[in-house]
């Protein structure tokens, strides 16, 4: 059994529930968040191995919520996934300069995500 632990931080019930189905197959645990405020509480008290991090959401966005976990010498060395269906350069630039690990672009099928997963984690 699979130990890691995935936190997936998503405002969108629909993409929660996809994670959470295809995380759960793969036998990870699952923490989800639908803010960035939860996100980091949630980050700092169970240290995930990853962040599944959407990058729109009310309140703090992404980015913001990359920025502050990655600044926090407790954090920064969660690997944090962003998760946008805006995949314009100046995105994926910002994503970068908050110190993302990896970005994911939404829609994203099951199988890509499951293969991204055990990329990332295996």
């Amino acid at each position: 059994m699979n130990t890691k632990t995935i936190l997936a931080c998503d405002d969108e019930p629909f993409i929660l529930e996809t994670i959470s189905y295809i995380v759960n197959k793969e036998a990870f645990n699952l923490i989800t968040a639908d803010n960035g405020i939860e996100a980091i509480d949630l980050a700092r008290k169970h240290m995930p191995e990853l962040i599944l991090l959407d990058v729109n959401m009310p309140g703090l966005t992404g980015f913001e919520v990359c920025k502050a976990l990655k600044s926090d010498e407790t954090t920064r060395n969660i690997l944090i996934a962003m998760l946008t269906a805006n995949v314009q350069a100046d995105h994926i630039t910002q994503a970068n300069d908050v110190g993302a690990d990896y970005f994911i672009p939404k829609p994203f099928s099951p199988r890509e995500l499951k293969n991204k997963l055990h990329e990332i984690l295996d």
